[in-house]
């Protein structure tokens, strides 16, 4: 049995000598360390030897599978040096051709209006806030003063996601409002914030609807905030996005959220307020809704409506680059036309 241990290893040395690739010398691996390998096979007679036979025999045997095993580990760096030497041989590289240029991408239309509009909020000390886009029933409308059986909740066509404590708990927000409601419930005052994001509605697919589009909301809670300083920062905001000659109006409406509550308009980019065809010959163009935060908002977040009063507005983004330059179907916007894209 020694001499047979002493004849695999010679044999197995030379063969790992001439293997001229790692297959060959997986190949060998398997023939003499496998588990039905030529090692494997003197072990299995280890039982007729004596019990004074055996230790010896064994170590003899553990001896030549390590001798085996480093030299198979040497035949494959051997083997990793020639495949070296030979693609540098044969993969020259010519440093005097042209390399290949790689087509660079741009910003998306939607993505140059959101960080303008953030860059502007936030030269007015405004911060960047983010909330979750599945969203619960609380936050996306019984905190924003929409509760059950609310006429204003059936206007919002709704993808509802099961799994909630009960049917329609949790769904895909239709709003950022409930960031909002969020930043207020940890208390921390004053409150300046804006917050962008992705938005879901059960909408068809048309020239000005989509069922995912993009809101910016903005939220400013303090002591002694008036619709003085709503009409105030709106307007600051619309000269600096669209141009110091922007005028803006503001007219009643109503949001559950809001009292009073109020969409502004902006002068029309088309015709600088004179009155065409983009806006219908009134010469302004509805930009956003706003109005002062609902008392009953602020108390259910948290936060005493007799010491504290705030505003709050809410834009679609989607109209806001169709404005800016003048697109007149949404779904160029999802398209992903590159002809189309190149233009911004």
């Amino acid at each position: 049995m020694k001499e047979q241990l002493r004849k695999i290893k010679e044999d197995a040395f030379a063969a790992l000598n001439n293997a001229a690739s790692a297959k060959e010398i997986d190949d060998i691996k398997v023939k003499i360390l496998g588990k039905k390998g030529e090692i494997t096979a003197i072990l299995k007679q280890m039982g007729k030897l004596s019990a004074e036979e055996r230790p010896a025999m064994g170590k003899i045997a553990n001896e030549v599978r390590a001798d085996i095993e480093n030299k198979i580990e040497e035949a494959k760096a051997k083997v990793k040096e020639k495949e070296l030497a030979v693609r540098l041989a044969v993969e020259e590289i010519d440093i005097t051709m042209p390399g290949n240029k790689n087509p660079l991408g741009h910003k998306h239309p939607l993505s140059i209006v959101i960080e303008e509009i953030e860059d502007i909020f936030m030269g007015m000390g405004y911060e960047i806030a983010e909330g979750p886009e599945v969203e619960l029933d609380y936050y996306n409308f019984q905190a924003l003063n929409i509760p059950e059986n609310h006429p204003a909740k059936d206007e919002q066509d709704t993808f509802y996601v099961k799994g909630g404590k009960k049917k329609g708990d949790i769904l895909l927000r239709t709003q950022t409002s409930p960031v909002q409601v969020r930043v207020m419930e940890k208390g921390k005052l004053p409150i300046r914030i804006v917050c962008p994001g992705k938005v879901y509605r059960a909408d068809e697919v048309d020239a000005t609807h989509s069922p995912i589009f993009h809101q910016l909301e903005g939220l400013v809670v303090d002591e002694n905030i008036t619709m003085g300083d709503l009409k105030g920062a709106l307007a600051v905001f619309a000269k600096e996005l669209f141009g110091e000659d922007t005028k803006v109006r503001f007219r009643p409406h109503h949001f559950p959220f809001t009292e009073p509550s109020a969409e502004m308009d902006v002068t029309c980019f088309a015709c600088g307020g004179k009155g065409c065809r983009v806006c219908k010959g009134e010469g302004y163009i509805e930009l956003l809704g706003c109005g002062m935060v609902h008392p009953k908002v602020l108390k259910m977040s948290g936060i005493d409506p007799d010491k504290y009063s705030g505003f709050a507005f809410g834009m679609g983004l989607e109209r806001v680059a169709m404005q800016r330059y003048g697109i007149t179907d949404l779904r160029y916007l999802y398209e992903n036309d590159v002809k189309f894209l190149k233009q911004f």
